[in-house]
């Protein structure tokens, strides 16, 4: 796969944060529902200042402290959506369908780098995984397939560590300053970890990618290990 062209910066669209409410059929906390806020918020080391999330055990923390989704990929879901004869609950309606906090066009996960390294505001943060969608998105969206198909999309989104808190606004810059590991861009570590699922020299790679968050690192390392593919299905489906 070819290294991703360096991206010069891209105009922050969105800066979203959300309340935990109870959420689906069984009324679970969560942070999923987010809405664009209209003044500067607080990047902290967890995430922005007023965000909830209702699960802390997968969502959150210094390694998920911020979540980007591409605006460039509503526009495919829509049609997606349809063509299943889901209408989405309306929520691709504006930014924020995915729980993300930053929303911005002209970055995608074929154009990111783990590692990567970006001024987000006055802040500083640092590419750490891409997300993992679970069974939330489904009842989101209203439709039973939208994890799986989120999943086999490669459109996941992607995490954020902060390495220096400062603050940040809709209309703000988010600049590219360093990238450690042209060769590992998220639409690369996302095919080994949902196409090509066991590319042993490919996972020993990745489980040395040093600003890889550790539960990745450790999964390439299981997969090496244990010649298998760990079970998804309670993820994707729910309990």
């Amino acid at each position: 796969m070819s290294q991703p062209a360096l991206p010069v910066r891209a105009a922050i669209g969105a800066v979203l944060t959300g309340q935990v409410r109870p959420f689906g059929p069984k009324g679970v906390p969560s942070g999923i529902a987010k809405t664009a806020a209209g003044e500067r918020i607080r990047v902290t080391a967890l995430g922005l200042e007023g965000d909830g999330q209702g699960d802390p055990r997968h969502h959150g923390g210094p390694e998920k402290a911020l979540h980007h989704y591409a605006f460039d990929h509503y526009p495919a879901w829509r049609e997606e959506l349809a063509a299943q004869g889901a209408q989405g609950n309306g929520v691709l309606d504006v930014a924020g369908a995915f729980g993300e906090n930053l929303s911005t066009t002209g970055l995608t996960e074929a154009s990111v780098c783990i590692g990567d390294r970006f001024r987000l505001g006055t802040a500083l943060v640092e590419v750490s995984q891409a997300r993992q969608p679970c069974w939330k998105l489904n009842h989101r969206f209203g439709y039973a397939g939208m994890s799986r198909a989120v999943q086999q999309s490669l459109r996941t989104g992607w995490y954020y560590r902060v390495l220096e808190t400062g603050d940040v606004a809709a209309g703000d810059t988010l600049e590219l300053v360093a990238r450690p590991c042209p060769r590992w861009s998220l639409q690369r570590l996302l095919q080994v970890l949902y196409v090509d699922r066991l590319d042993y020299a490919a996972l020993a790679e990745m489980s040395e990618l040093a600003p890889l968050a550790e539960n990745w690192r450790k999964l390439a390392r299981q997969r090496v290990e244990r010649r298998e593919i760990e079970d998804m299905e309670r993820r994707l489906a729910g309990g």
